[in-house]
């Protein structure tokens, strides 16, 4: 017995729906560009792809997709290829870049502001939020400047990492509906270089988005937001992962919320949104082409899910270094229900409308735009059945 993510796929029979796979090579192949080829970062599934209408998909490949990017899970009716990059390269192939994928992950708050601010249809989204991220975790203070609570930051030097990234965007929309402090009343140093940029693989043009009334500053070339906060020049740092200064555990920075996990949860109670950072997104062509794709995709991210599930419940108490790990699983669970990360557009409106409203909130937006409007018509009512979360 070999107790591998891969091992419990073939044992769960999954591996066994993509058998036939050598002509989907191919097919597959004939869709690179020269510019994905010579792209370093962008790494290639090798798993079975079955057969059927070539598809490129692209994102992360988490624990809840690597199934799809195996080859394990396939999109019915389709032969897939997988590539694998971050969220930067990811935004700035579908926004600026051939755009050859055509289902692929992407920032939300960058595509609603493209979709609203330049009429981008290009991609249009799919009620799959692929990455969520509770937000309480993301403000980094120093811990000289008397910064302990929320409105301790008015009037503070903040460092970002691209203002309007879906992250940042989030984080200010919490400080501004939960402790009323607005984006206004902090002065914002805004940094071209991030001290964690292996994680997101750098910063697209719509995460760089200025609004009127807000104090923006540019920091000195070649700073990043680690070195302001060492140096004294900004006194907290936004950050969508971790600033290497927190990370080298300096003891110059500490996060505002230590016991983050609390308020967080405490913030799902009363709200019911666990904040969406990246959707996925179909190429508006292709579904135009094939309107039975949308759905067909949905679905297999939905089981490619389950199967993450279904492994964190058998193995991932053993496989994971973490030693309480089954403990936080049963505990998100009794919190948040046994399909705590929820795809479709029913199961996870009060999240989407709460990140439609940061933006136009924050002046980031022309206009509001309504729930409906933003995903591709056929998948509104979709929702995951007991087969597949």
């Amino acid at each position: 017995m070999k107790p591998s993510r891969r091992t419990f796929l073939k044992y769960s029979g999954a591996i066994g729906v993509a058998a036939a796979a050598s002509a989907s090579g191919e097919a597959s192949a004939q869709r690179k560009t020269t510019a994905e080829a010579a792209d370093p970062t962008v790494k290639k599934s090798t798993g079975p792809h079955g057969e059927g209408l070539p598809v490129t998909i692209a994102g992360y490949d988490y624990s809840r997709v690597r199934a799809l990017f195996e080859g394990a899970v396939t999109v019915a009716g389709c032969a897939h290829r997988f590539e694998v990059t971050g969220i930067g390269p990811l935004n700035n192939h579908a926004f600026f870049g051939p755009q050859t994928r055509d289902v692929t992950e992407i920032g939300l708050i960058p595509y609603v502001l493209a979709y609203c601010n330049d009429g981008f249809r290009d991609y249009t989204l799919l009620p799959i939020p692929i990455l969520r991220v509770f937000r309480h975790k993301s403000i980094f203070v120093r811990t000289d400047r008397g910064i302990t609570t929320p409105p301790d930051l008015r009037g503070k030097k903040v460092a970002t990492v691209g203002y309007s990234s879906s992250g940042l965007t989030h984080v200010r929309g919490i400080l501004q509906e939960e402790y009323g402090v607005k984006p206004k009343e902090i002065e914002w140093v805004s940094t071209q270089k991030d001290s964690a940029t292996n994680l997101t693989g750098g910063v697209s043009n719509w995460e760089k988005v200025r609004p009127k009334g807000v104090t923006i500053i540019d920091a000195p070339e070649g700073e990043d937001e680690s070195t302001l906060l060492l140096s004294g020049k900004v006194d907290a740092i936004l950050h969508p992962a971790e600033p290497k200064v927190y990370q080298d555990r300096n003891p110059l920075v500490d996060r505002l919320f230590k016991d983050h996990r609390t308020v967080e949860r405490d913030f799902y109670k009363r709200t019911g949104m666990f904040p969406i950072m990246h959707c996925v997104a179909i190429r508006t062509e292709t579904a135009k082409q094939h309107p039975w794709l949308p759905k067909a995709v949905f679905e297999a991210y939905s089981k490619a899910k389950q199967i993450d599930y279904e492994f964190m419940q058998n193995w991932g108490w053993v496989m994971d270094s973490l030693p309480w790990y089954g403990q936080e699983l049963n505990e998100t669970r009794e919190l948040m229900g046994e399909n705590f990360y929820p795809y479709g557009l029913k199961a996870s409106a009060l999240s989407f409308e709460a990140a439609f409203r940061y933006v136009y909130k924050q002046g980031l937006s022309k206009r509001t735009v309504g729930l409906e409007e933003m995903f591709e018509k056929s998948t509104l009512e979709l929702e995951e059945t007991n087969d597949s979360r």
